[in-house]
C-alpha cells in the first residue's frame, strides 16, 4: 500500500530537531511520506537561532511544482515560509492543489519565533502568514502565537474565534506555554469545541509544535476526521516528548518513532 504524500513547506535546522527534519519523521511515524519543500536555511542548535536565510520564492514554487507534476499530494503542512514572498508562494500551489481537491487538508504550524524567542522570517512573521489563513484546514497556533495573530489579548476562545472568522476551518491551540500540572490543548472549529488535558512534562522540547503539526497533516492525509486525527497526533507528540532524548545542554529532542 502506498503511503499517502504529505506537501511539506518548511525550513531546514542543523540540528536535526525542528523544521524539515522533525517533519519527516512524524510523518513517517504516521505511516505518511514526507515532501520536504526547503523555504529556509537556518543557522541554529538546539537552544538559539542565530540566522535565517529564505530560499528565493521563484525556487520554492519550483520545489513544488516538481512534486505536483507526479504525485498525488493527500495533504499539506507548512512551517516557516521564511518571507513574505515565500507564503504568497506556498498560497499559489495551494489553491492549484484545491482546483483538483476543494476538500484537500491544509494544516498550518505559524511558528513566529523559536522557544527561546528568536525570529524565523526576515519579515513580519505574523503578516506574512496572513495570505495563507483562508486557505488553511487546522491551525496550530501556540497560546503566545494566538494572541498575536488574532490581535486579540487574554481570551483564548475569544482569539480562536477570530482565527476561525479569518478563514481558518478548524484551531487548535495548545498550551504548553500556560502554567500548571497539566498541559490544556483547546480545540475550536464551526461545529466543535473540546479540550485535552496532557501532563507536564519536565524539561523543554525542540521542535514540539513541529512534531504535532506533521503527525496531525499524516492522519489526515490517510483520510481520518479531525477529531480522531487531533486525538491521535496529541498522543504520539505526548510519547514523543516524554522519551526525548539530550544532544547538548538545552531543549530536549523529542524521540518521533
Amino acid at each position: 500500500m502506498t503511503p499517502p504524500a504529505v506537501l511539506v513547506f518548511a525550513g531546514v535546522d542543523p540540528s536535526g530537531g525542528a523544521g524539515i527534519a522533525a517533519d519527516i519523521l512524524a510523518i513517517a511515524a504516521q505511516g505518511g511520506h514526507a515532501l520536504p519543500v526547503v523555504t529556509a536555511l537556518t543557522v541554529q542548535d538546539n537552544e538559539r537561532v542565530f540566522a535565517v536565510q529564505p530560499v528565493d520564492a521563484g525556487l520554492v514554487a519550483r520545489q513544488a511544482e516538481a512534486l505536483l507534476a507526479r504525485i498525488a499530494i493527500r495533504a499539506v503542512k507548512i512551517g516557516i515560509p521564511g518571507s513574505a514572498a515565500n507564503a504568497l508562494a506556498i498560497a499559489a500551489v495551494i489553491r492549484r492543489l484545491r482546483a483538483l481537491d476543494p476538500h484537500l487538508p491544509v494544516v498550518l504550524d505559524p511558528v513566529l519565533a523559536s522557544g527561546h524567542g528568536d525570529a524565523l522570517s526576515r519579515d513580519d512573521a505574523a503578516l506574512a502568514l496572513a495570505p495563507l489563513l483562508p486557505l488553511v484546514t487546522l491551525l496550530l497556533p501556540n497560546l503566545p502565537e494566538a494572541a498575536r495573530l488574532s490581535g486579540v489579548a487574554g481570551d483564548v476562545e475569544a482569539q480562536a474565534r477570530a482565527l476561525l472568522a479569518r478563514g481558518c476551518g478548524h484551531v487548535l491551540v495548545t498550551g504548553g506555554h500556560a502554567d500548571g500540572a497539566l498541559v490544556r490543548n483547546r480545540w475550536f472549529s464551526a461545529q466543535a469545541q473540546r479540550d485535552w488535558h496532557w501532563a507536564r512534562l519536565p524539561g523543554a522540547f525542540h521542535g514540539s509544535g513541529c512534531t504535532l503539526a506533521g503527525a496531525v497533516a499524516a492522519r489526515l492525509a490517510l483520510g481520518e476526521p479531525m477529531a480522531l486525527a487531533l486525538a491521535g497526533a496529541q498522543d504520539y507528540c505526548q510519547r514523543a516528548l516524554a522519551g526525548a532524548y539530550p544532544i547538548a545542554p538545552g531543549q530536549l529532542m523529542p524521540r518521533r518513532c
